[in-house]
């Protein structure tokens, strides 16, 4: 059993660097994109470009043997960092409403990115320990829910071979060294929702000629998280987040509506029908008994499905990493309210999916390093803008795991 990672170009580092300091939205990943591209082709890939709007493919051939798609996600967030890291992004972007916005990788896509490259470089090098088809897919927008889909619409499967299994993996604030996946449903399906909340403007010294939005938003804050507590037994996974409330630009001025944005996460699908039945039940009420001159519109922006990891696939791989990393660093974390749109190729491609969690936090800030340990609440995590993973050791462990699960599933004989 040995804990090495694979050895990786000099320059991984610096490319992880810079892609961290130079993050993407979803759908204008043209920069990453193209350097992707120029990996790719510099370790004798086929590469095609531009598949599903800012995606990439690559394919590699060596010989006989099944076809493994390795993924990864390019895009980054609208979120300022706060890491304080001389690599640090102050790039900003023109979102798809027009508004200049701050972004950066606090998902760790980046980190994705680097690894994939630096897997297929490994395996470029080093053909006679795999035979079969390396599929790459580089996605955009996955925080869009989007990108999958986009791929698999512009032809994935009809214009590149079709794989047996869909492979990758996400880094996460557990501590660096240890991997974690969970068989069967894995990672919540996701609906975020745009609620415009119509009123009644008025001088705010005469709110009595109002109808106040305002106070519509702060009560559907309040009541639709009886949803969760009220509703819904304790056995199901179910979260719901107002993300955003905006209204009115003046103290003195009652506007004339508001916006909230919200995210439900569930498993079931008939839970996620309650849900979304209960969520216009509560804002139809509450602008009823406000007096509101119209009813509220509730606009789908995101859907993510849920993620299930194939139970056979995901232990075939575990095995092997098992193997590497011993029994006592590849976890089981349970299913998360996490969602992700990589079950989307697998579905699509009517393969197994095998995806994974890579700790990317130092391990030093950790106890146990269990699935149990208390600083799992308290380390920055994807999307905050203090998050980003320590390079070392995540970029060696990560480049490994993707190069250890192909020859898993491209093995010469």
């Amino acid at each position: 059993m040995s804990h090495a990672a694979a050895p990786i170009a000099p320059d991984l580092a610096d490319l992880y660097r810079d892609l961290h300091q130079h993050p993407e939205l979803g759908f204008q990943e043209h920069r990453t994109a193209a350097l992707v591209a120029r990996r790719l082709a510099a370790s004798g890939v086929d590469v095609t470009p531009g598949v599903g709007g800012t995606g990439v493919v690559g394919t590699l051939v060596n010989g006989p043997g099944p076809v493994a798609l390795l993924r990864a996600d390019m895009d980054g967030l609208p979120v300022r960092e706060e890491t304080g890291l001389e690599y640090a992004s102050t790039d900003t972007a023109t979102d798809a409403h027009g508004a200049e916005v701050p972004v950066s990788h606090a998902c760790g896509h980046d980190l994705h990115t680097t690894c994939l490259l630096g897997a297929v470089e490994a395996l470029a090098a080093d053909r006679g320990s795999w035979s079969g088809t390396l599929l790459l897919v580089f996605q955009p927008a996955e925080e869009l829910g989007a990108g999958a889909q986009a791929m698999v619409d512009d032809g994935l499967f009809e214009r590149f071979p079709v794989p047996e299994v869909v492979l990758g993996q996400h880094v996460a604030p557990l501590p660096a060294g240890t991997i974690a996946g969970h068989p069967g449903p894995a990672y919540a399906g996701s609906d975020s929702l745009r609620v415009r909340l119509v009123g009644k403007g008025a001088h705010g010294s005469m709110p009595q000629n109002s109808v106040d939005p305002v106070v519509m938003a702060a009560e559907a804050v309040l009541r639709l998280q009886t949803i969760v507590a009220r509703e819904i037994p304790s056995t199901e996974v179910v979260v719901l987040t107002v993300g955003s409330v905006r209204s009115g630009e003046a103290a003195n001025v009652i506007p004339g509506q508001a916006e909230l944005l919200l995210n439900i996460r569930t498993y079931a699908d008939g839970t996620r029908q309650h849900v979304l039945a209960s969520v216009e039940r509560i804002l139809r009420g509450i602008a009823v008994t406000a007096g509101a001159p119209e009813e509220p519109t509730i606009e789908s922006i995101e859907r993510f499905p849920v993620v299930v990891n194939d139970a056979a696939a995901l232990g075939r791989t575990f095995a092997t990493f098992q193997e590497w990393l011993g029994a006592e660093r590849v976890l089981d974390p349970g299913a998360g309210a996490g969602s992700e749109d990589v079950g989307v190729l697998a579905t699509s491609a009517g393969a197994p999916l095998s995806y994974w969690l890579l700790g990317g936090t130092d391990p030093s800030l950790f106890g146990t390093g269990g699935m149990d340990d208390p600083a799992l609440r308290t380390v920055p995590s994807n999307h905050s803008p203090r998050y980003a993973p320590a390079i070392d050791p995540t970029l060696g462990i990560g480049v490994t795991a993707l190069v250890k699960a192909a020859r898993t599933w491209l093995p010469t004989g």
